[in-house]
């Protein structure tokens, strides 16, 4: 269901907030000890439950939104959620003031009141690889820069399937990571700390509906099966990546943390930011060719906050850079029977643009740390220090309409 973007509501919300009335997110939260479904409209959480108890919602369940999880919120389909979200804008809906603003004491929390927590239940979790940019800055600093992209890299979306465990949702402090890295010149490998820890600007997408082993999703519907993003940071120990990746990828330089941000937009919420995905060349094999292959407008921002609580950005870069679509990568990921489950989540891969300002990792923005990053008290960034407080924001604006995410953020602590 989109909500008419002239809607105005009764919830006060900012004209910069990432919440008005038109995107209504939903996440988990707790509430005075109690955990429970909620949505938000600018700086107010509003609580599902009571207003399920309130008789607004038609056809739902109250275990839906008393569970610590969407899961079965989200399994009841497109039609019912998007039927929620409409009730919910018309409980907001400054129309409808006088017959619902009496609930506010109970529906309505402030959002500094509310610790939230992880969305889902993430079963099965995957990381694409799928944007261009990226990839060839990577390609072009380790390996041959006449041939920075794979021979695979343009004919399919790669991937690797990542650890679902240690996905943690938005303010969870990440420890640094200690394995095994081969240092410059040396011939015997050395086990401690990361030395090299990074972000990865990246969006995650929550899956919406179950699939049989065996079968696949068509490109054209694979949209049907998205049920909403999230902001999504896959923490890199970089010097350990480059040890243990040969020849069978990525392990435990991924696989200690991931962030996301704790409210799910959906896709409803950002159809008016649909803008056409990069040309694709050569063309994709039929079952990759998407006949409205669109992306999303979405400006993407990167900081550090420094121990003393100064911020700077480091990075501005956009969704729309993704050279495969979300619908594609489902296609593929299901091509060969692979099933999945509500709540499995697919990440994007690092979102890297044409200028080095719109690079989505350290790796990138300081080229290996030949390049550091100045900091607002005089220090320099080539990697990511402990303290470091790594901030991502996201959102979509057109036409006075803003849509965003909130932020999805990390303490760096030392490694034990």
């Amino acid at each position: 269901m989109i909500i008419d973007k002239e809607r105005k509501s009764w919830i006060e919300a900012a004209p910069s907030s990432d919440f008005p009335i038109q995107n209504i997110p939903f996440g988990i939260g707790q509430i005075d000890g109690k955990t429970r479904a909620v949505s938000r409209i600018g700086d107010t959480v509003i609580l599902l439950d009571v207003l399920h108890e309130k008789g607004l919602f038609k056809d739902a369940k109250a275990e839906m939104f008393e569970s610590p999880h969407l899961n079965d919120f989200i399994a009841g389909g497109k039609r019912f959620t998007g039927a929620v979200r409409g009730a919910i804008a018309d409980f907001a809906d400054e129309k409808n003031k006088e017959s619902y603003q009496a609930w506010s004491a109970q529906a309505l929390k402030p959002v500094e009141n509310v610790d939230m927590l992880m969305p889902v239940q993430v079963g099965d979790y995957t990381d694409f690889y799928s944007s261009r940019e990226h990839a060839t800055n990577v390609g072009t600093m380790f390996r041959d820069p006449e041939n920075a992209l794979l021979p695979n890299w343009l004919h399919l979306p790669v991937g690797y399937h990542g650890r679902a465990s240690s996905i943690v949702v938005s303010g969870t402090d990440i420890r640094r990571p200690r394995g095994q890295f081969l240092p410059k010149d040396a011939d015997q490998p050395q086990f401690g700390p990361c030395k090299l820890l990074d972000f990865e600007l990246e969006m995650g997408f929550i899956v919406g509906k179950d699939t049989e082993l065996g079968s696949s999703i068509p490109v054209d519907h694979a949209e049907e099966y998205i049920f909403g993003m999230v902001l999504f940071n896959d923490w890199s120990a970089r010097d350990i990546q480059k040890w243990e990746y040969v020849p069978l990828g990525p392990f435990l330089a991924k696989s200690f943390a991931s962030t996301i941000s704790p409210w799910i937009v959906t896709l409803e919420a950002l159809e008016p930011f649909r803008v056409p995905s990069p040309e694709q060349d050569p063309t994709p094999l039929p079952y990759l060719r998407q006949s409205d292959r669109s992306s999303f407008d979405l400006d993407l921002e990167a900081f550090i906050q420094i121990p003393n609580g100064d911020e700077k950005k480091i990075c501005h870069s956009n969704f729309k850079y993704m050279y495969w679509t979300q619908a594609q990568q489902l296609a593929h990921h299901t091509i060969n029977g692979c099933n999945f489950r509500v709540g499995d989540m697919c990440a994007s891969g690092t979102i890297s643009g044409k200028t080095e300002d719109s690079y989505g990792s350290m790796l990138e923005l300081s080229w290996r740390g030949t390049k550091p990053i100045s900091m607002p008290d005089g220090s320099e960034r080539k990697f990511l220090n402990d303290g470091d407080n790594l901030i991502l924001r996201g959102y979509g604006e057109k036409d006075g309409l803003r849509i965003g995410f909130g932020e999805a953020s990390g303490k760096i602590l030392p490694a034990l």
